[in-house]
């Protein structure tokens, strides 16, 4: 049975989960030496930050793998897949380059790269009605991400945990729950009544550096009628600075089970993200991939790769 695919989406309703904790962290004095204006500020710079940050993304493509298991974690992966990721202006092409550890084709892989550059050429160039559908879709969804992120400072209440030093940086820890007084403006801002969430936020740079995210209560679809993800499933996402000032995400997390319709499921996704690099908008991704399609060169990625 297929699975439900975490989208971008739900993503950034969990990315605003964080931000809007700590809007309500900083909306209140707390022994942080900053004075109630100061946190007020700082939190429109953590939402700032990362409206930025999301934006960016659409121009660095990077390495991602992604391994899932159904069933047991001790189970062998049903998938276990390494992709280049490059985005497309209304979305991502993916081409793979390992399969169950084992390198593609190179033919498969100069084929995918045609493709890649045909998608590109077609968002940078094609006034045709679909494309003009394609972004307005993509835009549509953007406005929806940034929609969670602003929305969900009035959703949780926080508990500020601390500060820890990690990697050589200071981290803001802080946990968040559900705001009783909370109302859902939409489907997708319902999420936040069933999830609380620790976060560990960069304070040099307001940026978030990790969330783990646990549902604690049903998430119904459809009324219960399409299926449930039961409680307990957990979220985890991590980021790192790519570019100065840009930080994107470098793991994500999944460990779900529930039911879709009759059918249960049980499922484990971790995706890894390495090799981010500026690739551009698609007029200027298209000249790198016809670039590199004219040299012949071919994936350059292993196992050993962070």
């Amino acid at each position: 049975m297929k699975h439900w695919r975490v989208t971008r989406l739900s993503l950034a309703a969990l990315v605003a989960l964080i931000v809007g904790s700590y809007a309500q962290l900083c909306a209140q004095p707390q022994s942080g030496g900053l004075s109630p204006a100061e946190l007020r500020a700082l939190v429109e710079h953590v939402a700032a930050n990362q409206h930025r940050d999301d934006d960016a993304l659409e121009q660095y493509e990077r390495i991602e793998r992604r391994v899932i298991r159904q069933g047991s974690k001790e189970k062998p992966p049903g998938e276990d897949k390494t992709w280049r990721v490059i985005p497309s202006g209304t979305g991502i092409v993916r081409v793979i380059i390992e399969d169950a550890g084992k390198p593609v084709d190179p033919a498969l892989y100069r084929k995918q790269l045609q493709d890649a550059a045909q998608a590109l050429d077609t968002s940078a160039n094609s006034t045709l009605p679909r494309q003009k559908q394609d972004e307005e879709k993509f835009a549509r969804r953007k406005r929806e991400r940034a929609s969670l992120v602003d929305a969900a400072k009035d959703a949780f209440i926080f508990t500020f945990l601390g500060r820890e030093e990690r990697n050589g940086r200071t981290l803001m820890k802080f946990s968040a729950e559900p705001s009783p007084n909370y109302k859902p403006a939409s489907r997708n801002t319902s999420f936040f009544a069933n999830a609380r969430a620790i976060a560990w936020v960069d304070e040099a740079s307001s940026q978030i550096v990790r969330f783990e995210a646990e549902i604690f209560k049903d998430i119904s679809i459809g009324g219960g009628i399409i299926g449930k993800v039961y409680r307990g499933g957990r979220l985890v996402l991590e980021q790192a600075e790519v570019a100065p000032g840009i930080w994107l995400p470098m793991l994500y997390q999944f460990d779900f089970d529930g039911r879709k319709f009759l059918f249960s499921f049980d499922i484990h996704e971790t995706t890894t993200a390495s090799r981010y690099r500026r690739i551009g908008p698609p007029k200027e991704a298209l000249v790198t991939i016809r670039r590199e399609l004219s040299s012949g060169s071919g994936p350059a990625v292993s196992r050993s790769d962070p």
